[in-house]
């Protein structure tokens, strides 16, 4: 476990909707790239170069909207590890998400991977803020039931659902929540979460409201839905609520049309706002113990098909901050066509190992019972 003053503190980042890996961490020497996009692509001279790439496997380089993520990464504190996913990926949306979600690639999960991680570090439910998710909805790598954990859509109508005034809206939101879940999960599933949940929220909702009071600083955050979910994080992390988990999420990365305009405005955001977030922790002193994590549920398929690329397999993941080894992880997979599977890139690297690797070198905890299972780590933290 590494070593620092506080306690370790996790800020997860999902890149909802299947972020186009190809076109996100490019080789841009490799003439396949250039063979399968022909309209889906960067030119040569406006990609991001990566100079300590050259001796790799294939000289590599970010997308032209990275740059504030050039940074961190010229300062090494960024993770780049590739080919992340899973065998027989099912390339479908809520499937996918699913099993990143619950580590539960042969069947439907009922638990969350960071539910789980904030079950071990605060067994006895003493913080109903030990983890909170920033954005609509609650994800199900949060969902466990017995486990408080508070969804935060905006610091000012802060709640389960609370922010919700009118009681037959309220209602209906939960209904709607009931109606996502139960078919795959079970009813009685989530009945329970929702009894087990709702007054621990209404708890955290009176707790969390000091946090804009107490915040103050100068860095000025970009206008966007992610930099605002990270400006909250940053609010309620330097309240000192004893929060060890945030989610977070910015969509939707699912490209399959419009690619060249949708897809650079997204990740245009994405770094500006980690930017601005790291920047603030520098700001207060406070970045020696905060890790960032990068995921989506699938990469996209290799060649595009005009506009935009349809869903795909491999990915990338980033692991981000002061505490981080950075450079790049993993091997890249293949673009040659037989080496494609259903014309995707294959995974090489299981994405659980990420979570083991996070579990046990960051918390400190044993990630089987979290992760299922046993998995290579890659030697990212310090």
């Amino acid at each position: 476990m590494t070593s620092t003053k506080k306690d370790p503190v996790i800020v997860v980042l999902q890149l909802t909707g299947g972020n186009d890996y190809f076109n996100t961490v490019i080789p841009y020497d490799n003439p396949l790239y250039y063979d399968n996009r022909p309209y889906v692509k960067y030119d040569r001279d406006d990609i991001i170069k990566l100079e300590d790439t050259k001796d790799w496997e294939q000289p590599l380089g970010f997308m032209p909207q990275m740059g504030p993520i050039k940074e961190l990464y010229d300062q090494g504190k960024v993770a780049v590890i590739h080919g992340v996913g899973y065998k027989d990926s099912p390339r479908s949306h809520f499937r996918s998400m699913d099993i990143w979600h619950t580590c539960e690639p042969d069947k439907v999960g009922t638990e969350g991977w960071a539910g789980r991680v904030a079950r071990e570090l605060d067994p006895n439910k003493e913080n109903v803020l030990t983890a909170i998710n920033f954005g609509h909805g609650l994800p199900r790598a949060l969902a466990v039931p017995g486990v408080p954990v508070a969804a935060i859509a905006d610091l000012s109508t802060y709640g389960l659902l609370t922010g919700i005034s009118n009681q037959d809206q309220r209602s209906k939101a939960l209904d709607l929540f009931s109606r996502m879940y139960s078919p795959t999960v079970g009813g009685s599933f989530v009945t329970d979460y929702l009894r087990s949940t709702g007054t621990d929220a209404m708890v955290g909702a009176d707790i969390v409201k000091v946090a804009p009071e107490r915040y103050s600083s100068t860095v000025e955050y970009p206008n966007s839905p992610i930099a605002t979910h990270l400006r909250d994080i940053a609010q309620v992390y330097f309240a000192d609520l004893g929060t060890r988990i945030f989610y977070t999420q910015h969509a939707s990365f699912d490209t399959h049309a419009g690619e060249m305009a949708g897809h650079p405005m997204l990740w245009n955001d994405v770094s500006q706002a980690i930017s601005a977030f790291f920047e603030d922790l520098k700001e207060h002193d406070a970045s020696d113990n905060v890790v960032m994590y990068l995921f989506s549920e699938f990469g996209r398929r290799v060649h595009d098909n005009g506009s935009g690329t349809d869903h795909g397999a491999a990915g990338v993941s980033f692991v981000i901050g002061d505490q981080v080894k950075g450079g790049h992880y993993g091997e890249y997979p293949s673009a040659k066509n037989e080496d494609l599977e259903q014309g995707d890139l294959v995974p090489n690297y299981d994405f659980r190992s990420d979570y083991a690797m996070l579990v046990e070198d960051w918390f400190g905890l044993d990630s089987k019972p979290i992760v299922n299972g046993s998995f290579e780590k890659l030697p990212i933290l310090k």
